[in-house]
């Protein structure tokens, strides 16, 4: 490789085909152009005559120069000149790459594995050997093998199989492997470094210097990895917890709640203050929410730090209702369990038996009623279960008034209190207000619920301090006591109707959540000895089935142990229940990378710096242009070009000033270069493979996990397609509004993100001539049906999403859209569908209200909110990458289908709709 400033050739010794320029010269001098053939009748006097000297006619100037031009750059574009290459930034002698693969930086991996290609490429060109170091410990938990110098295709093929891992570095571990590796040459030190802070910074980078000078690149500030934080419940008041190294000024993100079966039910924005590295949003959830959430992640930061997992214990309430063999009554409305069962029924795991079989499950509240006898030889388990912080909740009745029983927070009186009826002065009580510093502090007293009989408590000095509610009169009507870890609650009247108004009332709901709300969690029923994993988290943040050896966990070492290769942040437990253990627990807080580098360290970040740029396919497409200069030239100076009414010579000397100045231009890096992107997402191999056969294709959002599920998803569509249907289409292709040409493609899948960025006029030109010439978008805006409704794009598009599409859309004449009618060509296009799921389902897919003839009546514009591509998306093998909720693998089909109806219908236009198919239809449908 020659280098020469900016300037490098890969294929040098092509240079030394310049030297035969001269001798090009030469014979272009000496070759005269064709002559032009004019037809005179009086030539024909001159035939035979005998001419002593001939001069031939001389090649023009213009045109040898024009020639010699064409061949220089042919020469050079064989040369393969790269401008700004990177050998010319890492120095000289063998390469050492050291990553940083823990959870940090999952966030920019593509980032990273970029920056490590370019650093192969370099050592290719100048046939350099590398040395690869992971700082991550490896998933099998080996020990690594010695550090060697390599070749750089088989160090390429390393990389290609890293994957950020869910655990942090051990730069100590890293530091001590490269006590083994002994080099002959100074090296060039590369170190692509995570955006965080970590142990043993100082140790590895010494170390690294000992072998060359030491570069670092890591991320910036703003685009380091960020944590979620232990989420805290308080009753039904949820606040979520983020954290970032660095206060970079004011941030918004969006943290996202899913439920066991993936469904979404919480997404909440957390802002950053300007100067502050901890964002938390505090919000009143219903208990269904609350008791449904799983998994909470950061949207679009794919890390096993940005997800936090929450088990049975955190989110679940589990309450039994303690039976007995009695006969209840006949009718529901005077059954002691009837309004309890449904007051719980509606936001806890419910379930009912007597006392021994509850107390073999994981409960977090028992309840029992006064007809319900608490058993001598149950009686110490029960006492165990409160103790370990169960909450054991009693309602009185006659069988509690004997006294007899002294497992209640208060000590009562024998007997009742009967108020109002014949033999009674006193009238039923009403509520008098709840206590401010117990469970039930800020619910207000309902005028209609009144007590006409309670059992009451011994006067004692601390009865206040148990007493929760109590009647107009002073007496307590909820006493509350701590026993243990756990609690004691009694009700002073039944959960029937005979004592009181209150089961009948909204106010007992809320009272009851608020009693579920204070447990701790479930209790009882906890493995003594080790977990087993159930689904561990990978470097993604993404949960799956383990693959490989797991070490066990017990429950009292998930809080003093750290993540690691044997021991992966997931899921742990069998069918009893399950425990989580996550990763940020074990982390210190966040601090910027780098904090503790020594001197003569060179410290960048991931896009600064020129970027290197090919100059072979500008130069070969100036050497084309001035080749067909050339020939209009040739084409003109035989006078076949006469019929143009410009003088010959005028044409010949604009074509070559155009094609000189264009040609020029291309070899020197012109603006016209430079304003496209450095790295198009369709190349020109791409862009005619798009031309030969049909190839789906979906807008790049510049988020890594959604195009990937984007590109996975019309994969999985594609392979769809080509085993039901005649169509055949190619792999995927990522297309660039901005920059790319859309009309090869008939249909543009576009995830709706609102990180993406605004779109420019350019973007919006090339948009609206996209739909006016025939082409359909379909935008997925994977929030569960945003625009669910009548479509206003000013009103309806509430969610972030949906305000992101209607950016979008803002400088695109819409047309008037509608949802789907049921005698619509997508419903019949190739398979009979009623509705359109995707990996979620229930919301209104919409298409435009009245298309005609026009585009053969094909929708431009298809609006939902399903994400389509999600349950699309198959891996290499055909199987399933995410979940789809509720309808399961009968959903996804659907949704195949649908993807099927939507290309047959791009494709096919209207031909669904001709007469033809009306009786087949109809005997399909039985009617």
């Amino acid at each position: 490789m020659l280098q020469l400033g900016p300037l490098a050739f890969l294929s040098a010794p092509i240079l030394g085909a310049l030297l035969l320029l001269p001798l090009i010269w030469w014979i272009l001098r000496i070759s005269p152009p064709a002559p032009r053939m004019v037809r005179f009748p009086a030539i024909r006097l001159l035939f035979g005559l005998r001419q002593d000297e001939e001069t031939p006619a001389r090649t023009p100037l213009w045109l040898l120069l024009l020639r010699m031009l064409l061949a220089a750059l042919v020469i050079l574009a064989l040369a393969h000149p790269i401008l700004n290459p990177a050998v010319g930034r890492i120095g000289t002698g063998p390469i050492l790459i050291v990553v940083d693969d823990g959870w940090a930086a999952a966030r920019n991996w593509p980032a990273r594995i970029a920056a490590v290609d370019a650093l192969l490429d370099d050592a290719e060109r100048t046939e350099r050997p590398v040395v690869l170091l992971t700082t991550a410990a490896a998933p099998s938990g080996e020990p690594p093998p010695e550090l060697s110098l390599q070749r750089a295709a088989d160090v390429r093929a390393a990389v290609r199989a890293l994957e950020p891992k869910p655990w942090p570095v051990d730069r100590a571990a890293a530091a001590r492997r490269l006590d083994g590796l002994s080099l002959d040459a100074p090296a060039s030190v590369r170190w692509i470094a995570e955006g965080v802070e970590g142990q043993d910074v100082a140790v590895l980078a010494r170390r690294l210097q000992r072998f060359g000078r030491l570069e670092v690149v890591t991320d910036p500030r703003a685009e380091a990895a960020r944590l979620i934080r232990a989420p805290r419940r308080d009753g039904l008041t949820l606040t979520l917890v983020a954290e970032r190294a660095a206060a970079i000024g004011p941030e918004r993100l969006f943290m996202r709640g899913l439920a066991t079966d993936g469904r979404t039910v919480l997404r909440e924005e957390l802002a950053f203050a300007p100067d502050a590295t901890q964002a938390e949003t505090a919000r009143d959830l219903p208990s269904e929410i609350l008791n449904a959430l799983a998994v909470l992640r950061i949207d679009e930061e794919p890390s096993a730090g940005a997800t936090f997992l929450l088990d049975e214990g955190w989110r679940r309430r589990p309450v039994g209702i303690a039976v007995s063999g009695a006969v209840q009554s006949g009718h529901p409305l005077l059954d002691d369990l009837h309004y309890l069962t449904r007051a719980l029924a509606t936001y806890t795991d419910l379930r009912r038996g007597s006392l021994s079989e509850l107390l073999d499950g994981r409960l977090a509240v028992i309840a029992i009623t006064d007809a319900v006898t608490i058993p001598d030889d149950v009686r110490p388990r029960l006492d165990a279960w409160v103790e370990a912080g169960g909450v054991l909740l009693r309602f009185a009745g006659p069988d509690l008034s004997d006294g007899r029983d002294d497992l209640l927070p208060v000590t009562l009186r024998v007997g009742g209190r009967a108020l109002g009826g014949a033999l009674s002065w006193s009238q039923p009580q009403p509520l008098s207000g709840f206590a401010a510093d117990g469970p039930f502090a800020g619910l207000a007293p309902q005028a209609e619920v009144t007590v006409s009989r309670q059992l009451l408590a011994e006067p004692s000095i601390d009865l206040v301090q148990k007493t929760w509610a109590s009647l107009a009169d002073g007496t307590p009507l909820v006493t509350g006591a701590p026993n243990g870890k756990g609690w004691l609650v009694l009700f002073h009247t039944t959960a029937s109707a005979d004592w009181s108004s209150l089961p009948m009332s909204g106010l007992f709901v809320q009272m009851l959540q608020r009693i579920v709300a204070l447990s701790q969690g479930v209790t009882g029923g906890d493995a003594e000895g080790p977990l087993p994993p159930v689904e561990v988290l990978d470097g993604a943040g993404r949960l799956e089935r383990p693959t490989r050896p797991i070490r066990p966990i017990a429950v009292s070492d998930m809080l003093r142990t750290a993540p690691g290769p044997d021991r992966p942040p997931g899921f742990y437990g069998d069918a009893a229940g399950v425990r989580a253990f996550n990763l940020s627990p074990s982390l210190a807080a966040l601090t910027p990378f780098p904090r503790d580098l020594p001197g003569g360290v060179a410290i960048g970040t991931f896009g600064r710096g020129t970027a290197e740029r090919d100059l072979k396919p500008w130069l070969l497409v100036g050497a084309v242009l001035l080749a067909l200069a050339d020939l209009m030239i040739a084409l003109g100076l035989r006078g076949h070009l006469t019929g143009l009414g410009r003088p010959l010579r005028r044409t010949a000397a604009v074509s070559f000033v155009a094609a000189a100045g264009l040609a020029a231009g291309l070899a020197a890096g012109a603006p016209l270069a430079e304003a496209q992107t450095a790295e198009p997402s369709v190349s020109e191999e791409a862009a005619l493979a798009a031309t030969l056969k049909t190839h789906l294709a979906y807008v790049r959002t510049g988020v890594a996990d959604v195009d990937r599920i984007s590109r996975a998803g019309l994969g999985g569509l594609s392979r769809t397609l080509s085993q039901r249907t005649s169509i055949e289409p190619g792999d995927p292709i990522e297309v660039d509004i901005e920059t790319d040409e859309l009309a090869f493609f008939p249909l543009l899948y576009w995830p709706v993100m609102p990180e993406q960025p605004a779109l420019t006029s350019r973007a919006h030109g090339r948009l609206l001539a996209y739909l006016q010439n025939g082409g359909t978008v379909l935008f997925d805006t994977r929030d569960q049906g945003a625009v669910a409704g009548t479509l206003d794009l000013g009103a309806q598009l509430v969610t972030p999403e949906g305000r992101k599409l209607r950016e979008i859309l803002r400088g695109v004449n819409l047309p008037s859209l509608t949802p789907v009618p049921p005698d619509h060509v997508l419903t019949k296009a190739f398979y009979l569908l009623h509705d359109f799921p995707g990996r979620w389902t229930g919301g209104s897919v919409w298409v435009e209200a009245t298309s005609g003839n026009r585009n053969d009546g094909v929708s431009p514009v298809i609006i939902g909110g399903h994400d389509w591509a999600g349950a699309w998306a198959t891996g290499p093998e055909g199987q399933p990458l995410l979940p789809v909720v509720p309808g399961g693998e009968q959903q996804r089909e659907m949704a195949w289908r649908f993807g099927v109806n939507l290309v047959m219908h791009v494709l096919t236009g209207n031909y669904k709709t001709d007469q033809v198919h009306v009786p087949a239809i109809l005997e399909r449908l039985g009617e």
